[in-house]
C-alpha cells in the first residue's frame, strides 16, 4: 500500500468544533504548514512559478496564510 503517512498535526485546524484541513479562502486549495519562530504559517502546497501544485494561479499563492485560510497580502 503506497501513499504518504497521514499527518493530523499542524496541517489541521479547528473550525466550528471540527478538525479540518487548512484551505485557502480564495481558491479552496489545501495549505501546508511552515513553522516560523513563534508562529505557524500556511502556504499553498507545491508553489512554484506563480501557481500551486493544482495549477491554481491566485494572487496569494506565495503569501503566508493564517489558520483560517486568509492570506496576509501586503497592501
Amino acid at each position: 500500500m503506497g501513499g504518504s503517512p497521514r499527518n493530523d498535526g499542524p496541517e489541521m485546524a479547528v473550525r466550528d468544533g471540527q478538525l479540518v484541513p487548512v484551505t485557502c479562502e480564495a481558491c479552496g486549495c489545501r495549505l501546508e504548514s511552515v513553522a516560523r519562530p513563534g508562529a505557524t504559517a500556511w502556504f499553498h502546497f507545491g508553489r512554484m512559478g506563480g501557481s500551486d501544485a493544482r495549477g491554481c494561479r491566485v494572487d496569494c499563492v506565495e503569501a503566508a496564510h493564517d489558520a483560517g485560510g486568509r492570506a496576509a497580502l501586503a497592501a
